[in-house]
């Protein structure tokens, strides 16, 4: 098989548990690159929390971030592509969860390149990554958002998902990003969505591409992509359907089947 696109997820599939890029990971990049094949990172960090990353790991290249509503120049620091989720079918959503789940603790992901995350005081966040805790829920709703997140203490990421899904149907998608991060986008949005809008500027196809991820939200576009490899750290759901699932992150796992696929990458 001939790829031409290497597309990527971030947390839990290109980088370690320290938030880096092995040496192993960046050679095997590189010979794809030699090779003739452009890497996209796609992230469901919105481009915000996608900068300080990227430039830690001298990436300049197009991304996708916030599941697939941005897409983002990092070698020119600029937004291509944005969708937002309207604000107040996002907060219907949440309404309607409160009314059916009980207390439901959100935050919003704010548009734009500097856009902020905005944290009721409820809401539990454990990475470090900078948010803004809002002293009045209607802070959630005063600037253009990208996506919003909801947590619900009696109920475990996988259920609050599908119950979610239920209760919101039609209304917004419902995804799950990683552990205590379940988010409403918008009806259709998803990462092959952004992908496919890089894939075309780049001449690319889906046929022409091998994608890697870990978790629900890297679903759509493994199904999307040519050959789509599910890490062996991914969720149930991401391996379902997966074409190939690989070693760890935390075992090069995206080496190990770049250095397969260009071989002058081992």
């Amino acid at each position: 098989m001939s790829f031409r696109l290497v597309a990527t997820d971030l947390d839990g599939t290109l980088l370690t548990e320290d938030q880096r890029i092995t040496e192993r990971t960046r050679a095997a990049l590189a010979a794809a690159g030699a090779a003739g094949a452009h890497h996209v990172i796609v992230t469901g960090r919105a481009v915000s929390w996608s900068r300080p990353v990227f430039a830690a790991l001298g990436y300049d290249g197009l991304a996708v971030c916030s599941q697939g509503a941005q897409v983002y120049h990092a070698g020119e620091d600029r937004i291509l592509t944005s969708v937002t989720l309207d604000r107040q079918v996002a907060r219907l959503a949440i309404e309607k969860l409160r009314a059916d789940l009980g207390p439901v603790a959100a935050a919003v992901s704010r548009a734009g390149i500097d856009g902020a995350v905005v944290v009721e005081p409820s809401y539990r966040y454990s990475l470090p990554l900078p948010v803004h805790t809002a002293e009045d829920r209607e802070e959630l709703w005063a600037e253009p958002i990208l996506k919003a997140y909801v947590q619900q203490r009696d109920l475990g990421d996988d259920e609050l998902a599908a119950r979610a899904r239920q209760i919101c149907d039609g209304l917004v998608d419902v995804t799950h990003a990683g552990p205590g991060i379940v988010e409403l986008l918008p009806v259709g949005l998803g990462k092959s969505v952004g992908l496919s809008l890089v894939a075309r500027r780049l001449g690319a196809k889906a046929a022409d591409t091998v994608a890697f991820g870990d978790m629900p939200n890297d679903v759509s576009m493994l199904r999307w992509a040519g050959h789509g490899v599910a890490m062996a750290n991914a969720h149930p759901d991401l391996k379902a359907v997966a074409d190939e699932i690989t070693a760890s992150n935390a075992e090069d796992g995206v080496a190990v089947v770049l250095e397969r696929l260009f071989p002058q990458a081992g």
